[in-house]
Parts: C-alpha cells; structure tokens; sequence
C-alpha cells in the first residue's frame, strides 16, 4: 500500500468531559481514531482562555499524527478541514523530521522527499493571548531518576507544584506510580488511548519505529497546565540529550531529539508566540550531566527501591510489561554506571538485583556505551566521553576496579589520572545551554551545590 497523503481529518475536545478525540487517515487507506482522557472542567472557562486551550488542543493533534503518519510516510500531509498555518507546519514538519530520524535510520528510508506539510496559505499564525494562570508547576514523571531529582529540588524551594503521567488508560505504569506515591504530592493522569487499528497495520508489515514521544507527552502537559491553571511545563531533560547516536543520510539522529535543547528552545516559543506568553515550558536540568543528576539522586534514598528507568516497565501493553530491572539493556547498564560512583556495591546490588559490572557475558553493552563497538545505542543515555569518564573513575576506586566489565574495559581506555580528576570534576559544572529563568537557575544552582 502506497498511499499518497496522510489526511489530519479533525478533532473534537468536550472541554467539560475532558474527552479528546483526534481523527487521521490516508488517502485511499485506513482511518485512525486516537483519544485523551484529560481532567474534566467544571467550572466556568472565560472565551479568552478556551481558545488558547483550543490552540494548545490543535497543536497536540498535529504532533500525535506522528504515530500513524509513520506507518506508510506518503510524501503529503494535508489538513482539509482545521487550517494549518505556516508557522505550525513549519514547527511541526521539524519535529516529524528530528523525531523519526531513528525510525528513518532502522527502517533504511530517507525522508528528504517526505514531509510535506500541505499549508493554507491564508491562515495566520495564532495569535499569543493572555489567560488567568496560578505560579504553580506542573512537572511530568517518568518513573526515573531525572524526574525524581526535578521534584525534590522544587520541594526544597517550596516551589508549589502537581504531578502530571500521561498513561494508557489501563492508569500510570508502576515506577511512575510509586514515585507520585512516594513524593506525597497531588499528581494529574491523562490517559491516552492509541487507535487499536494501528496495530492492525503495523501486523500487517506497515512500518513501525521510534516515535518522538516526549514532544507528544509535552504538548498533553502544556493542555493539561492550562486546563488546571499551571504557569509552567516543568521537564527533567538533561544536557547529554542533545547528543546525537549517528548520521542518516546526512541528518544526524538523536534518540532523545524531542528531550534536546533544541525542541524544548523550539516549543517553549511556539508556547510563548502562539499559545500565551503567561505558560513557560522548559526543562529544569538541562544544565546538568547525566553524572551530576545520578550524584544527586543517589541521596534520595527513599525512591530508590521504586525509580525504573528500564524500558521493560513501559510497555504500552500491559500483558508483556516487565518488572524491576532487565539487567540487559543498554538503560540498565547505563543507570548502574552512573549510579555506581556514588553508592556501594552493597546498595547497587539491593537496587538492581544483581552486579551487572560483575557479569563477564554483559561486556559488550558496556562497550557500546563506551564507543569501543558501533555507535551510543538508541536509548536515553549519556554521551559515550561520559560513560568513559564513569569507568575510569570505578577503575580507580577499590570496591570497583576489580569487576568483571571494569577490569576488561579500562585498559582499553587510557587517560592520565590528573586529566580524569578534571574531566571528571567538569561533569558537575553547569552546562550551555539551558533556558532557565533567573529563579528557576537560582533554585538549581542552591540545590546543586549545597
């Protein structure tokens, strides 16, 4: 099946149920149906304000196309009936582009001839309008680290704030569960219901792939802040998102591209110009190494027997979602070497179950990380000069030197013992660039370097 347009049909938000209904299709081809489940609305809602969260609603449409666009990437995405403006095509072709860059990569495709984002020319580009909203956060939990540390630096800043998961609608995964629980802090679900006719196709040879779903998860936030009066879209994204796995047909491809500096500088404009310039989204980590944020979570020691970062955990399907760690993935192996610097082998095994540096057969994950084999695998984790840095720094400490995959891997990567105290010492210096208010800066940096 080669269709030639993929078709943004419309969409319907009941604003007092909370119901989003969002319709695609391809030409000639088969109809989507995708829906959200956000808070419902009681209370009287000015015009001003409705048509922001409208403008807010008609952004998620066009970005959660991205899910069914990629099941056969016909060269034309048309919007026959909610008019699609220059400045959101342009926004929006940039996030397809970016965010499917590894879907690109795994499928061998080159979407240079794709994308095309078929304008009316005479719609205008949405105007910034100004709405009632509360100096609360609104900070999305992914049942990780990042997000952990986020929430207790805002906690030491009385910063007043609610949790937001977005989750199937069987309700949030476990680690994002039992972190909202352990955090003792009011949290908001929206529930998101994928068309079950996707699944369907992509059994049926469609393609299939990677898509950007933190951009799909921040503009759910940015609805669900102005629906509940939020000011800001707090994100935990760190500085290592911004860096790449590989090339593909010269684009380079980023795994994390919808966690990048560059996303979150492009939505927090959009955000800024054409939503309201009252509602600021940015990400409160950006300035530090994945390093600097394991050396911080490692003293939050009540989320340590709840966080995942674990992919297994997150399954959209319940019936083949995993528990605890895999031990075999390249996030499990990451967050054990982060991590590891900062807390004993005792307490690295309660946590993971096991000493994965002391397993000879899981050698080759971290020799990936390091850049001795292929390129970064397609996962959030840090830079490979920062995964370096993490084994020569545990094949210079006694408890881990002598580790299966330390003792293996640290010949092979030479440095000067003073060259690594400094390269090592830079991982917690604050990090370009970042997009934080002088505040939300101030309230980092206190927490950073107390």
């Amino acid at each position: 099946m080669r269709p030639k347009s993929f078709i943004f049909d419309h969409y319907h938000f009941d604003l007092k149920s909370g119901v989003l209904q969002l319709d695609y299709r391809f030409e000639d081809g088969p109809a989507f149906r995708e829906e959200f489940y956000f808070p419902p609305t009681e209370r009287n809602v000015s015009k001003t304000k409705q048509q922001v969260i409208d403008n807010a609603v008609r952004l998620l449409f066009f970005v959660a196309g991205v899910s069914y666009y990629k099941a056969y990437i016909p060269p034309r995405l048309v919007s026959p009936t909610v008019p699609l403006d220059r400045v959101t095509a342009d926004f929006v072709r940039t996030i397809y582009y970016h965010g499917l860059g590894e879907f690109a990569l795994v499928n061998q495709l080159d979407l240079s001839d794709k994308l095309t984002f078929v304008v009316d020319e005479t719609a205008a580009a949405l105007p910034s309008e100004r709405v009632n909203l509360l100096t609360h956060a609104l900070v999305p939990v992914g049942g990780g680290k990042d997000s952990i540390v986020t929430i207790e630096t805002l906690k030491r800043a009385a910063q007043p704030m609610t949790l937001f998961s977005l989750s199937p609608t069987s309700g949030p995964v476990q680690p994002i569960a039992d972190t909202i629980s352990r955090s003792h802090l009011p949290a908001v679900n929206v529930a998101r219901r994928l068309a079950p006719e996707l699944k369907a196709v992509n059994d049926a040879g469609a393609y299939n792939g990677h898509v950007p779903i933190t951009a799909i998860l921040s503009c759910a936030a940015l609805v669900t802040a102005l629906i509940t009066g939020c000011n800001a879209v707090v994100l935990s994204n760190e500085h290592s998102a911004d860096s790449p796995n590989t090339v593909h047909h010269g684009m380079d491809v980023n795994h994390q591209y919808s966690k990048s500096s560059a996303f979150e500088k492009d939505l927090a404009h959009y955000v800024r110009e054409h939503l309201t310039p009252d509602l600021t989204y940015f990400s409160l980590l950006r300035p530090l190494t994945e390093t600097a944020i394991a050396a911080r979570f490692a003293k939050m020691t009540t989320y340590h027997t709840v966080f995942r970062s674990c992919n297994a955990n997150f399954r959209h399907d319940p019936s083949v979602r995993g528990s605890g760690w895999c031990g075999v993935c390249p996030k499990c192996h990451f967050v054990f070497l982060a991590l590891a610097p900062f807390l004993g082998q005792e307490k690295m095994v309660a946590i993971f179950g096991r000493n994965l540096l002391n397993d000879s057969t899981q050698l080759g994950g971290f020799e990936e990380l390091c850049g001795l084999k292929a390129f970064k695998p397609l996962e959030c984790v840090g830079t490979t000069e920062e995964s370096i840095l993490l084994v020569q720094t545990l094949a210079a400490q006694d408890e881990w030197k002598g580790t299966a995959v330390i003792a293996a891997l640290a010949p092979h990567l030479p440095i000067s013992e003073k060259k690594r105290k400094a390269d090592f010492a830079a991982l917690f210096d604050f990090q370009q660039p970042h997009f934080l208010s002088p505040y939300y800066e101030g309230v980092l940096r206190e927490t950073f370097e107390s």
